[in-house]
């Protein structure tokens, strides 16, 4: 595959996908761990509901416990951690692949399926679904990031699609 194909493009094209989530990756971990303080904060008050408004029957879902609240956010950042190593690797192997045989090609992905799935479980499971939905971060004075996981979880799950479904003989 050393002439410029359409299979060739979307094979870059897929290494590029992932690449992007893999710097979305460092950057998000940069931040966790540099700001740790200011996001294990943050974690803390969404799980406290310490800044939520209008949901006072919901209140006993909260949990005050400090190291409670560190040690969801110390989950978060291992599961970014899984996240963003398991797309480098993908990164790496697929580019390795990239003038490889369809099979090979396409047996390069799993690390990079891997990693769209663990974020897409970091996003959906523990920021909407348990953060958001339980924990109403929705109703947070201070900061919402519904939408935010909301961009992620689509953007790891179009990336998987493309990465699995669109042919790349």
């Amino acid at each position: 595959m050393n002439k410029l194909t359409t299979a060739s493009v979307i094979r870059r094209s897929k290494v590029l996908v992932v690449l992007t989530a893999t710097l979305f990756g460092l950057m998000t971990l940069a931040n966790n761990v540099t700001d740790y303080a200011a996001y294990a904060e943050y974690i803390g008050r969404i799980i406290s509901m310490s800044d939520t408004t209008g949901n006072d029957s919901r209140r006993y879902r909260s949990i005050t416990s400090n190291m409670f609240h560190h040690r969801f956010y110390w989950a978060i950042i291992s599961l970014e951690i899984i996240f963003t190593f398991s797309c480098l690797v993908g990164t790496w192997q697929l580019y390795r692949k990239l003038d490889a045989p369809r099979n090979e090609f396409h047996e390069a992905k799993k690390f990079a399926i891997a990693g769209f799935v663990t974020g897409i479980f970091v996003y959906q499971g523990l920021y909407v679904i348990i953060l958001n939905e339980w924990f109403d971060m929705d109703y947070s004075v201070h900061r919402n990031t519904y939408v935010w996981a909301q961009n992620n979880i689509e953007y790891m799950f179009l990336g998987l699609i493309f990465l699995t479904a669109v042919k790349d003989s």
